[in-house]
């Protein structure tokens, strides 16, 4: 599996991803469009998700394309990042017609970083500001780590953040993921070093110290997140929230298939996964560039999907810069790894 270009999703011609944050508010947005409407469906696995517009990405749903997909930080108040990219695609003519209308179709999915020391004392609701500049900042290049949607994640036992990475296959189909890991789970093993997701890595792209060498990991280290930031409700306000795509052309099911099988990266990379306390989703999506030439074809995609996913899990935590405020260390600051 060779990582594209860049190692981002946005290797993938025709995406674009744009990030804002606000350092006070520790939290930010991150934002997938295209140069035209993609093909889009989900998956839920998780047991508590914050979503918009999640519905009409059903299979048996009658919009087909979405202009946008929002992943945010602030909990139910980020669902209005959504609005701002609304607001953005309308003032550009962008969006799904009906009769003289034009409807952007912006679904989008948040995570939970009100309690991770940023200054949430706003009097305006500041995420729709915050969507409408992440879309403005589209680009094939964007920040990981500390970043859009990423900026005030946490994990168990350090800084969560935003992650991306890809894959070309042999057939020229490219496959790639984006995240915002905030999950209620570990990415790594007992003693803070070796990521789970270690044996998908490539490149040395998360530190290549490769697999824990040690035995019986199933126990999880005590949960440090679970201490500084909510002590009396340790399984809530959690989530990892994705966007896994490819330039092959698949259906509304097929993208949904996606999802489905992508969902496996995040179980590869933070253990334990898809608890009630998570809202663990993955959007599935299709430019439609190349085409599909078989189930097989299908089958390929989506397990590449899941080690894209696994792998910018564990990119989103390596790539976490320290920031002032932080509750918890960022990956590079528990331990010297010179």
């Amino acid at each position: 599996m060779t990582p594209g270009l860049k190692n981002l999703i946005t290797d993938i011609p025709g995406l674009c991803v744009g990030n804002a944050q606000d350092d006070a508010l520790k939290s930010g947005t991150t934002v997938l469009t295209a140069d035209a409407p993609f093909t889009a469906s989900v998956h839920v696995m998780g047991g508590a998700p914050g979503t918009r517009e999640t519905d009409l990405l059903a299979p048996d749903k009658s919009v087909q394309r979405v202009d946008a997909i929002t992943l945010s930080g602030g909990s139910a108040f980020g669902l209005d990042a959504c609005s701002g990219v609304s607001d953005a695609l309308r003032a550009e003519g962008r969006g799904f017609a009906v009769g003289p209308a034009i409807v952007p179709i912006v679904p989008g999915a948040i995570l939970f970083d009100l309690l991770n020391g940023g200054d949430k004392t706003w009097t305006e609701n500041p995420y729709r500001a915050l969507g409408r500049t992440a879309y403005e900042n589209a680009a094939s290049d964007f920040a990981l780590g500390t970043a859009g949607a990423g900026t005030g994640a946490l994990a168990a036992r350090h800084k969560g953040g935003l992650g991306s990475a890809s894959v070309v296959l042999e057939n020229g189909v490219t496959v790639g993921a984006l995240v915002a890991a905030n999950p209620l789970g570990s990415v790594t093993t007992a003693g803070d070093r070796h990521f789970w997701a270690a044996p998908f890595e490539q490149g040395g792209e998360f530190g290549g110290l490769g697999p824990d060498p040690t035995s019986g990991l199933g126990q999880p280290a005590p949960s440090l997140k679970a201490q500084v930031m909510h002590p009396a409700a340790p399984d809530k306000g959690n989530t990892t929230i994705a966007i896994v795509a490819t330039d092959a052309t698949l259906s509304k099911p097929q993208c949904q298939r996606l999802a489905v099988a992508a969902h496996d990266g995040i179980a590869r990379a933070i253990l334990p996964a898809h608890t009630p306390g998570d809202g663990d989703l993955v959007f599935g999506v299709s430019t439609g560039a190349r085409p599909l030439t078989s189930d097989a074809d299908l089958a390929l995609i989506g397990h590449t999907a899941s080690i894209c996913l696994a792998r910018a899990i564990a990119r989103a935590v390596y790539l976490a810069t320290p920031e002032l405020g932080d509750l918890l260390p960022c990956w590079s600051q528990t331990h010297d790894f010179g």
